[in-house]
């Protein structure tokens, strides 16, 4: 007999009849299904804990459940401090198509969009297609009195007499605060505390001397050139003479807005008249984008205040509307002069009422460092940290040690952000790699990545290359 035993082959299966007995085992055929139809083979998928309830801003990219965002219903139900959305990434990532998205679908539930300073003119189409009105602001078109007490001229009209004190005070205190505002951009620099006691004398001057409901810039300059006795005082000049010497900075700067290259602009009466229950309001500046920063500054503070007006007197009308708030290029405005963010602070926040979705968009938080001083640069970074709500895009390495300043990011959500972030190549015809990709961030929380796929009315209503495309 021979020494070597007979290589016996290796059986799969049960000796039995029936028991799938074979000597090989071919590869099976792969089936792919979602979680729902295969949870009985399968019981071990979870959720990644998305809210469903809210605008629909895409598909989980992981698990593909789809992912509702609603920062009121996220504040009422403890998810969040405040209802603030910070929406940063790279150029052509999208950002203003999620924040289109959000706006649509909040106005669908109830509130008014408000665009207070549309530079580029991107939201007009939006706003007109949900039935807003849309005022183009510039030379030959629409007018914006810095003064306008806009609606709430109305509203304090209509109140109690307890009521309509508060309004009047609440009016006087952001007409002022513009005004110093203004002068700060046209001077490049702080006002005195004079100066600004100044303004606000002139301001009462014009208002409850002379009667004037709604003042305009050239009516405070012409206060300060024929000066009162209480005016005088305050220089503690000895005539008028002394006064106009001591005020001279300030009158020029006044002037400089009523005759220099912002004539036209700010030195006239409203046309901008608000209709009540619009579903949206939009300021569109883009008339203005080819003027220098200090117009586009100037004219962004005056939208905002004005637009903050229209929410304050819906509320004392005791006709609320929660509103959604869009500020893009909002760092355009604030880098032109120091004390801009102290004041823009004052303007849109003095007396608000609750219930505003704000949604600020930017490319950088580098934007914040261009600041013109520290004081200004650490309250803006205040104001980004605060956010309730963090939509991110694709962004470079270098711009997550922000992030972080604001909000944790795990290696692999880092690593998720940094690759949606356009190449460092040449080649022409591919898309933007993160185009409709963000990661949502609250808190402490695991983010949310989505993919948003927008449908054919909104790829036409969103586009925002419409000067770049080719004629058919």
């Amino acid at each position: 007999m021979s020494g070597h035993s007979a290589v016996v082959p290796r059986r799969w299966g049960w000796p039995v009849r029936d028991g799938g007995r074979v000597a090989n085992v071919e590869s099976a055929t792969r089936y792919t299904a979602t979680t729902s139809q295969v949870c009985g083979l399968y019981p071990f998928a979870v959720s990644s804990g998305a809210v469903v309830q809210g605008v629909p801003v895409g598909r989980h990219l992981h698990t593909s459940e789809p992912v509702g965002l609603d920062p009121a219903e996220w504040l009422r139900t403890g998810l969040v401090s405040n209802t603030g959305v910070w929406v940063q990434g790279q150029p052509g990532i999208g950002k203003s198509s999620i924040t289109k998205r959000l706006v649509v679908g909040l106005v669908g539930f109830g509130m008014t969009a408000v665009i207070p300073g549309d530079v580029k003119g991107e939201y007009s189409a939006l706003v007109e297609a949900l039935g807003g009105s849309v005022w183009r602001i510039g030379r030959g078109a629409h007018t914006l009195n810095p003064l306008d007490a806009g609606p709430l001229a109305a509203a304090q009209h209509s109140a109690s007499e307890s009521e309509r004190d508060r309004i009047e005070e609440t009016i006087r205190a952001r007409r002022l605060s513009l005004l110093e505002a203004l002068t700060t951009i046209v001077r490049r620099g702080e006002i005195s505390v004079t100066e600004r006691r100044l303004l606000g004398a002139a301001l009462d001057v014009v208002v409850g001397v002379r009667g004037k409901s709604q003042p305009l810039i050239p009516d405070v300059l012409h206060i300060l050139t024929a000066p009162t006795t209480d005016l005088v005082r305050i220089t503690a000049a000895d005539d008028p003479r002394g006064f106009l010497l001591a005020a001279r900075d300030l009158i020029n700067t006044l002037g400089l807005l009523c005759e220099g290259s912002l004539r036209g602009i700010f030195d006239r009466a409203s046309t901008v008249r608000p209709e009540p229950d619009c579903p949206g309001l939009s300021l569109d500046l883009s008339a203005l984008d080819e003027e220098d920063d200090d117009a586009i500054a100037a004219a962004m503070l005056c939208a905002w205040a004005w637009s903050a007006g229209v929410t304050d007197a819906a509320a004392a009308h005791g006709k609320r509307r929660n509103v959604v708030q869009v500020q893009d290029e909002l760092w355009r405005a604030l880098r032109v002069a120091p004390g801009l963010v102290e004041r823009s602070d004052r303007i849109t926040r003095l007396n608000r009422h609750r219930g505003v979705v704000s949604i600020q968009v930017t490319h950088s938080l580098d934007d914040l460092e261009a600041l013109p001083t520290e004081a200004d640069r650490a309250k803006a970074r205040g104001m980004a940290s605060r956010t309730g709500i963090l939509v991110l895009g694709g962004m470079a390495e270098k711009e997550l040690d922000g992030i972080r300043r604001i909000t944790p990011l795990t290696d692999a959500e880092a690593a998720l952000v940094t690759s949606w972030a356009a190449p460092p190549t040449w080649h022409s015809g591919h898309t933007h790699p993160g185009r409709g990709k963000y990661l949502i961030k609250s808190g402490e929380r695991m983010g949310l990545p989505i993919g948003l796929t927008l449908t054919p009315t909104e790829q036409d209503l969103y586009d925002t290359d419409t000067a770049f495309r080719r004629a058919p």
